[in-house]
């Protein structure tokens, strides 16, 4: 079995891969004082209660935004399972060529949701994941990563609104029956998720607009996937996503370990 772990700013999200078979999944949120034996425990409870055996694991393949933590991770993986797991960066082997000017400057989450969409759907493509950070990036039909937009994320909004006010309550995001809403609550639900939903869809509108100029691309051939915790909310309103891939990090991670794993 293969493990996947995707480490993000505010959750890590574990998969188990039996072949292609995304075997199991859990998510722990990312903890930057959590220790290595922290970890393991964190793993090795984690796996028992999904009954499997850490003995089956074969193989680690991580990705990882948040640096101060790569360390213990790699440290918990050498200590559970006695080997080291592979990381993936820029450098990392894939189908792909990286025009971005800095490639180092790549965050190693949007490579792999780039390798996903592209093996799924081909190119062109717009990946856009719904973390932390919002990012949108763009694959050529040739396996061209051109590079793409971040914005901040639905977490960042809600954490600056609610911190720099007094009386706004905190709220579970769900889809706004109206944009009138008639209580606090309803009118903070109906602001944050109507206006990202807004700017999503505009800036690919911008994104369709510029591969359509620049590489003579007919708009109805460009994917839209989309991924991230909230991309089932957003998605549902927008204009252009019609494909959403919940696991798309874990099974960019896959694919990219079948490629690396016998070099």
């Amino acid at each position: 079995m293969l493990l996947v772990i995707d480490i993000g700013n505010t959750n890590t999200i574990i998969g188990v891969y039996e072949k292609e078979n995304l075997k199991s999944k859990f998510r722990v949120a990312t903890d930057l004082k959590k220790t290595s034996d922290e970890l393991v425990a964190t793993l090795f409870n984690m796996l028992a209660i999904k009954k499997i055996d850490v003995a089956d694991i074969e193989d680690t393949i991580m990705s990882c935004v948040v640096p101060d933590v790569m360390y213990n991770w790699q440290s918990a993986n050498r200590k559970l399972f006695n080997k080291e797991a592979i990381v993936v960066d820029s450098e990392t082997p894939t189908f792909l060529t990286i025009e971005y000017e800095n490639p180092k400057e790549v965050g190693a989450d949007r490579i792999v949701d780039a390798v996903a969409a592209y093996s799924k759907y081909g190119g062109p493509a717009i990946v856009v994941d719904m973390g932390t950070a919002i990012t949108f990036d763009v694959i050529t039909e040739d396996k061209k990563y051109l590079g793409g937009s971040i914005a901040p994320g639905i977490r960042i909004a809600q954490d600056g609104l609610f911190g720099s006010t007094a009386m706004l309550p905190k709220i579970e995001l769900m889809q706004p029956e109206s944009a009138i809403g008639k209580n606090t609550p309803d009118s903070i639900n109906a602001g944050i998720v109507f206006g990202y939903i807004g700017m999503i869809d505009s800036i690919i509108s911008v994104l369709i607009n510029e591969i359509k100029e620049k590489y003579q691309v007919n708009p109805d051939d460009i994917k839209i996937v989309a991924t991230g915790g909230y991309s089932e909310l957003i998605s549902a309103s927008s204009k252009y996503i019609e494909i959403i891939e919940p696991d798309l990090m874990l099974e960019g991670l896959r694919l990219i370990y079948e490629r690396n794993h016998d070099r």
